[in-house]
């Protein structure tokens, strides 16, 4: 019966905030505080939420796993991520400090903790919302999860120092788990493509990385994290990732309910996360402004920025820690930091594209990182996006002498592809200042290949806008999908299902036609 109750609010309303163009999300915090509100009409008591609260953490190492699947340790070891995520922890520690000091009747350590735990970001946010807008692996998606993983480790430092615990001489042995990565490599080998390759998963996420870390006194988000970190590159690190997604996300709405479920907070509380929410645009400039000095674009530096402009439910689990009295306040400040950060991160790149003329000049005058490609050089034709779709099509006009080129917002794809003998060019379709770059005189077609069907309409609009005349051809799964693409200039899109049913039927119609 409780688990019906949890199911029903979180999906109403979840739908609820669908229909009104909201994330999900926000639905499923508001479910949390109406069972805080409401619950006990239904049977839902407090006490009940230390079930949910198990989900949640399975949830979140679920997330972590398939998050250190997509993840190169080149990632982490780069001045932006490491120098970025300390300098922005010390001057928001220290620049919060006196606030909290002359505003909260709070002695200096406890005001030292909480300035802390407001210093860092939501990895569990930040990598939903990025895994949603399919931008984990471009180089803004790639800095965010890099600076919440910084971040990560040093809150578990801190909860360490704070709560007097220490790592047990056991966890040394973490040291040494790269000595198993032949035999993982041969486990998901053998796992098959059904339940046992979801089992491993599981195993390796919640039991290996959780129970195994926890029990040698390290964290278990840790532990998850790294056991999927060290299978990123596995040739089926991706469809592993891809089989834990539904248990993942099932599990991850528990966590947002569990933020509010614990109990509805008094007006101390509100008017405490009223106050700390004003300064999210502080935490998002100050992001911001130190990507640009670590040399990245402007475009980039807000992107990633967007991303981290929330608070985390790090907090909460310091606060539970060394700061009891204060998980409620935390608790709707992380919330109430939730929804804001869903909502700018919605539209975060029509914003960007708003303000591009002011960012832009801000930027250092040196080579960047992400630097975009200008010329397509004599290629022929344009194909955008290098997943299956995208291969077999380039495979395929390559055969046939077409002279071609590629573009991929994934370094882990252009760089395989690269390797496998494909002219393939590090992009992001919806980069403005890409296309104000970008010289294409002798492309005569393009096709649309990428995954996710807000940028294949992005890239018709501005290829239109560039005045490009030639044949713009695009594949979408839905129909309604289809016909936006063909709306903002797309010759021709094909339903993606539709036209593997015809190829397969025309290939048994060949078949027997020859056996005739």
């Amino acid at each position: 019966m409780i688990e019906a109750t949890w199911i029903a609010f979180a999906f109403i309303l979840g739908l609820t905030a669908r229909a009104l163009g909201l994330p999900p999300l926000i639905g499923y915090l508001g479910a949390g505080f109406a069972l805080a509100g409401f619950g006990s009409h239904f049977g839902v008591g407090p006490t009940d939420s230390v079930v949910l609260e198990h989900l949640a953490h399975l949830g979140v190492l679920l997330l972590l796993f398939t998050i250190g699947l997509k993840l190169k340790l080149s990632n982490l070891v780069r001045r932006e991520v490491i120098g970025g995520s300390l300098l922005h922890f010390a001057i928001s520690s220290l620049v919060t400090l006196p606030a909290i000091l002359v505003f909260l009747d709070t002695s200096f350590r406890e005001s030292l903790l909480l300035a802390i735990a407001l210093s860092f970001s939501s990895t569990v946010l930040a990598a939903k919302v990025l895994e949603g807008k399919r931008e984990l692996r471009a180089f803004h998606g790639r800095v965010a999860i890099g600076v919440l993983i910084i971040q990560d480790l040093i809150a578990l430092v801190v909860m360490s120092i704070a709560s007097g615990k220490v790592p047990s001489a056991w966890a040394l042995l973490v040291f040494g788990l790269p000595l198993l990565r032949p035999l993982l490599f041969r486990l998901l080998d053998h796992s098959g493509h059904e339940e046992l390759m979801v089992l491993l998963g599981l195993m390796l996420a919640l039991v290996a990385g959780g129970i195994g870390f926890e029990y040698v006194g390290l964290s278990s988000e840790l532990g998850a994290l790294a056991f999927g970190a060290m299978l990123a590159k596995h040739k089926r690190a991706t469809e592993l990732s891809n089989s834990l997604w539904a248990i993942k996300e099932v599990f991850l709405v528990g966590f947002f309910l569990q933020i509010g479920i614990g109990g509805l907070p008094d007006m101390d509380a509100m008017l405490f996360a009223g106050a700390v929410a004003l300064l999210l645009p502080l935490k998002g400039a100050l992001f911001f402004f130190l990507f640009l000095l670590f040399r990245l674009r402007a475009r980039s530096a807000f992107l990633s920025a967007s991303s981290l402009t929330n608070y985390s439910e790090f907090g909460l689990i310091v606060a539970s820690v060394i700061l009891p009295q204060w998980l409620t306040p935390l608790a709707i400040t992380v919330a109430f930091s939730f929804v804001l950060s869903a909502q700018l991160n919605r539209i975060s790149h029509p914003l960007y594209d708003r303000f591009a003329r002011r960012l832009i000049p801000l930027e250092r005058n040196t080579r960047h990182p992400d630097e975009q490609p200008v010329s397509l050089g004599d290629a022929q034709i344009l194909i955008m996006g290098m997943g299956r779709t995208g291969r077999a099509a380039y495979d395929h006009l390559q055969h046939q002498g077409w002279r071609l080129i590629s573009l991929d917002s994934d370094p882990v794809t252009v760089e395989k592809s690269s390797q496998n003998g494909r002219h393939v060019l590090f992009a992001d379709a919806e980069d403005q200042m890409f296309w104000e770059s970008l010289e294409m005189k002798n492309i005569e077609a393009v096709i649309l290949a990428m995954n996710d069907p807000e940028a294949k309409i992005i890239s018709t609009g501005k290829l239109r806008g560039k005045g490009f005349a030639g044949l713009i051809v695009s594949h979408a799964m839905y129909e309604d999908i289809a016909q936006q693409i063909e709306e903002a200039g797309a010759d021709r899109t094909y339903l993606t299902m539709s036209e593997a049913g015809a190829g397969l039927a025309e290939h048994v119609a060949r078949e027997l036609r020859s056996i005739r």
